[in-house]
């Protein structure tokens, strides 16, 4: 299974509003210099964000965006799900009746428990969860690093 490429950068872009929640209202240029993307792709990828109620757009000289709730409050199940179309992995999951075998599928079960699988896991997950697991993993980083620097040269302990 691949999530798109729009669901990606749709998530890296809503962390990138999470991390600087507060701030004021951020410009799309803004994050797509950060996270390294096509500021003509966050343009697309943020229509369904605001239209779903998770992103406030203003306009004007100091217009930008800004999360429509705190990051403690949205999930990544919730942005995964709007950028994705639905909270399933298979099309016959949401248009039951555009295939002929939905009666008779073995596998479609397994799909449907699949989905229900991630999107629980993912769902309990928020923004606010990503930002401190950033800080833990930075912090990690450094332990490792200065106590590895430590253990190979004594003398700069």
């Amino acid at each position: 299974m691949k999530l798109s490429t729009r669901t990606r950068y749709g998530t890296r872009m809503v962390l990138d509003m999470a991390q600087h929640y507060g701030q004021g209202a951020i410009q799309l240029g803004e994050i797509a210099k950060r996270q390294n993307i096509s500021l003509k792709y966050l343009e697309q990828i943020i229509r369904p964000l605001k239209q779903a109620d998770y992103i406030i757009s203003f306009r004007g000289a100091k217009g930008g965006h800004i999360l429509a709730k705190p990051p403690e409050e949205i999930t990544v199940g919730e942005i995964v799900a709007v950028l994705e179309g639905g909270e399933t992995l298979i099309h016959c999951d949401t248009k039951p009746e555009d295939c002929e075998r939905v009666g008779s599928c073995l596998t479609r079960f397994l799909w449907k428990e699949a989905a229900t699988a991630m999107f629980q896991r993912l769902s309990a997950i928020t923004f606010a969860d990503l930002i401190t697991l950033k800080k833990d993993v930075c912090k990690n980083k450094i332990i490792d690093y200065l106590t590895t620097e430590t253990e190979s040269n004594p003398a700069k302990a």
